[in-house]
């Protein structure tokens, strides 16, 4: 039914009810008076119909050029004049221009809370941004206002405090470049390469780079798979970058003498799943869905101590979307954390 001729209706039955409750008030008081006698029930309808014409008659006259006016003028004070087409409000009814408001509220509260949760997002971010670049720039020009001071001249310390100085900086160097890379993947300057590649190589190479890192607390790194080829269609440089991430990410947070394990399934005809499995601290189910905000760390501490830049899994996320694929966490704190990703099988 059209807005138009709903509106009708509900006037319609409006006057009826309305000329019901009079003619019966009317019969009552007649036939008490007994001044004249409505004899028969054709009588009584008929009375009833007149009543109800004329009910409904002015009813909606004053439906649809009082009240609708008052609606409109409403409508033109809330709706912003770029969005008001003048031929369509001329001949848009009361209904209509009700629903366009309902509608415009809608927009308007939907676009206010995804606008609140953006300032809440920028407002973090900054924060976070300014706490992660707060302790590698004091660290750095403390150590060298030492050195500029005097300890310089100073054998024992000097090259000691410029060591410090310079691992701050490289701290700083490894935010710009993820920020810049985080950035990209986000805009469309950056465009996938995809081709087909052996990822079991990739897996080996990650591995050997990482090496060094993972013999500091002597975890073992296993891929578990007989095959020594796995082919695969993406962008071979952004996995490898997946890759280094959630190894690296397992490293720093597993415990000693542990172990960083990755097993690959087949879960579709076209599609693997890739995981990265370790024994070690685990994460709480209430951090997961910050998991790839942009610097958000797990620690309560607040410990800065394992380095990185904190935008790890931010550019995880990226790249896994921006290959339509899907990455999956699941953690048992205290015993260990599982992250992985689908991506497509190579023809």
């Amino acid at each position: 039914m059209s807005s138009f001729s709903n509106i009708k209706l509900k006037s319609f039955v409006f006057s009826l009810i309305l000329a019901l409750v009079i003619s019966i008030i009317t019969y009552l008081s007649i036939n008490f008076n007994n001044t004249y006698q409505i004899e028969n029930i054709s009588q009584f309808l008929f009375l009833t119909t007149v009543l109800t014409l004329v009910s409904f008659f002015f009813t909606y006259l004053y439906l649809k050029f009082f009240v609708e006016n008052k609606i409109k003028e409403i409508y033109n004070s809330i709706i912003p004049k770029k969005d008001i087409v003048e031929e369509n409000l001329i001949s848009t009814n009361m209904e209509d221009l009700v629903d366009q408001l309902k509608n415009y509220s809608i927009e308007s509260q939907t676009e206010i809370k995804s606008m609140k949760e953006k300032e809440n997002f920028r407002r973090n971010f900054i924060g976070n941004l300014a706490h992660e670049l707060k302790t590698p720039l004091f660290t750095s020009q403390s150590y060298l206002l030492t050195l500029i001071d005097g300890a310089l001249k100073d054998e024992k310390v000097n090259l000691k405090y410029l060591k410090i100085a310079e691992k701050a900086i490289e701290r700083l160097i490894f935010i710009a470049k993820d920020l810049d890379l985080i950035t990209k993947l986000e805009s469309d300057n950056m465009k996938l390469e995809k081709t087909s590649f052996n990822l079991i190589s990739i897996i080996n190479n990650v591995f050997e780079m990482l090496e060094i890192q993972a013999e500091k607390n002597n975890i073992s790194l296993i891929i578990d798979s007989k095959k020594n080829k796995i082919n695969v269609t993406a962008d071979q440089e952004k996995i490898h970058q997946v890759l280094t991430n959630l190894i690296e990410n397992s490293i720093k947070y597993g415990k000693k003498d542990g172990t960083t394990e990755i097993s690959i399934e087949e879960i579709l005809e076209n599609k693997y799943l890739v995981r990265i499995t370790d024994n070690g601290q685990g994460i709480k189910k209430e951090h997961f869905e910050r998991l790839f905000e942009r610097f958000y760390r797990v620690e309560n501490s607040g410990n800065r101590s394992t380095g990185g830049s904190g935008l790890g899994l931010a550019i995880v996320k990226h790249i896994i979307d921006a290959h339509n694929e899907k990455i999956y966490v699941e953690s048992d704190y205290g015993i260990g954390s599982e992250f992985s990703f689908s991506i497509e099988k190579s023809n």
